[in-house]
């Protein structure tokens, strides 16, 4: 009887070389633990010495700009790379087509399911706002002044004007339309004659992963920065002012979570909670920097690693940024009514139907336009009528202290929609994503090195050594991963 401990002779009667145990690694060099306790001080900061904590600001704004420096060309080299690896223009299209669809009905639902919980809760009712003394000076200082766009300005801004502009200006639905239409070029030309093409791209694709690894070194002073900033800024002391409006958004968002647990389950058979385990360091790196741009990145390649196709996570995700705002549709209808009952009104159903029409389309494609939501509910009280613009200032000492809710909601929201529309086109590989909530997967590197194909051979070793090349995910039902 061979011992437990020896190890297994392969088919050829050689035996199987031992796999090493996975190193334990000492609890303070997770960046987890190194975020949560970067958030703890910042909020200790601002709060007990707010004019340091306001000071801090350029800390958080020097890690997201860091961040923001390598989303546009890695959006591309993530699409252009996964829509060649698919060869199928076709199911290019499906995915963006079945994306739209996904991202529609759950903006929908949040609107409508936000507007629900604003006619429960009451959150303005009894404040009795006198119009007269409202100033239009904050609002326009929050907004710039600057007209939302109405639905034809907005398709006509995803298409670039020109292709350098685009990644100059970080348009992240226009750097997305222009990969779309470079890794269409590619399938259709042939992937052997843009061999060398791809090649490069593989390649750049992995420096760009290594620059990554190198920015989320220094996330902690990020986070730490940033909160400092919000808490010192604003204070701990406006959660009484607005304690019913606060309660009523997070435990609206509370609810629609647990109904993303429950569509993550039913349809694509997704464990969130592990997942959100799995990427806890993105979670909270996202809440203490108030920014899902911060983690887009690294979510990008959780999302690839737990068994969404390369192609899909690149299309759903940063589309998603821009038209699957869950968060921010719960908060923009609760507000709405919010602003409305504040002024003595009570809206009527064909008055909320309305309503729930235009924040459909004001609410699309602001991701990144500072006081985003200002000027969709200002589009929407100039719509309606029923109580001046310039209300919406009242939701300017609140605004912050939502931060979390919308991050949170929206990331999580964003995953899960990448998650059905990968089950649905067929490009979800759920054996990979149990390997990669087991850890047998380096955590936060790609789970296959783009410089190469993967293939039904390759066999993902578990425990393997910081350091050695990460094993290739199997090839999906759509192609190469």
């Amino acid at each position: 009887m061979i011992p437990p401990s020896a190890p297994a002779a392969s088919a050829s009667g050689a035996p199987a070389p031992a796999v090493p145990a996975r190193t334990k690694k000492p609890f303070y060099t997770s960046l987890f633990f190194q975020i949560l306790i970067a958030v703890c001080l910042g909020i200790g900061i601002g709060h007990f010495w707010p004019d340091i904590g306001s000071g801090l600001r350029p800390l958080g704004d020097g890690f997201i700009q860091l961040i923001k420096m390598i989303i546009a060309p890695l959006i591309f080299l993530v699409i252009v790379t996964g829509i060649s690896a698919v060869g199928d223009v076709k199911a290019v299209g499906r995915v963006g087509v079945k994306a739209l669809v996904y991202f529609t009905a759950a903006t929908l639902f949040a609107l409508v399911f936000g507007l629900v919980v604003g006619n429960i809760v009451q959150p303005g009712a009894g404040l009795n706002i006198d119009p007269s003394a409202l100033s239009q000076d904050a609002l326009n200082a929050k907004t710039g002044t600057a007209p939302p766009k109405d639905a034809g300005q907005f398709l006509l801004g995803v298409i670039p004007t020109s292709v350098v502009g685009a990644f100059a200006n970080n348009s992240l639905l226009q750097v997305l339309c222009f990969s779309v239409f470079f890794g269409a070029a590619i399938v259709v030309v042939g992937r052997e004659r843009c061999m060398p093409v791809i090649s490069l791209l593989e390649t750049v694709l992995e420096l760009f992963f290594k620059i990554m690894a190198w920015v989320m070194r220094v996330a902690p002073i990020g986070a730490f920065g940033a909160m400092a900033f919000i808490i010192g800024q604003y204070g701990l002391g406006s959660l009484s002012t607005y304690a019913l409006l606060i309660a009523a958004c997070y435990g609206a968002a509370i609810v629609f979570i647990g109904l993303l647990f429950v569509v993550a389950w039913v349809y694509p058979r997704v464990p969130l909670w592990q997942f959100i385990k799995y990427s806890r360091e993105e979670f909270l790196l996202a809440l203490g920097t108030a920014s899902t741009e911060s983690v887009l990145p690294r979510i990008m390649t959780k999302l690839t690693n737990a068994g969404c196709s390369r192609a899909t996570t690149g299309l759903v995700v940063p589309t998603g940024y821009s038209f699957n705002l869950d968060g921010a549709a719960l908060y923009l209808s609760i507000s709405l009514l919010f602003l409305a009952q504040a002024f003595g009104h009570n809206l009527d159903l064909g008055q909320q139907l309305a309503a729930l029409g235009i924040l459909m389309l004001t609410s699309k494609g602001m991701a990144g336009v500072p006081g985003s939501a200002f000027l969709a509910l200002s589009a929407t009280a100039g719509a309606l009528g029923i109580f001046p613009v310039a209300g919406v200032a009242l939701l300017l000492g609140a605004d912050r202290l939502m931060d979390s809710m919308r991050v949170s909601v929206n990331l999580l929201g964003n995953c899960v929609a990448t998650f059905v529309v990968a089950k649905w086109e067929g490009q979800f590989d759920r054996e990979a994503m149990l390997r990669a909530f087991r850890g047998e997967l380096p955590d936060g590197e790609p789970a296959e090195s783009p410089a190469r194909e993967s293939t039904t051979a390759d066999v993902p070793t578990a425990g393997m050594e910081a350091g050695s090349e990460a094993p290739a995910l199997p090839t999906t039902a759509a192609g190469v991963r």
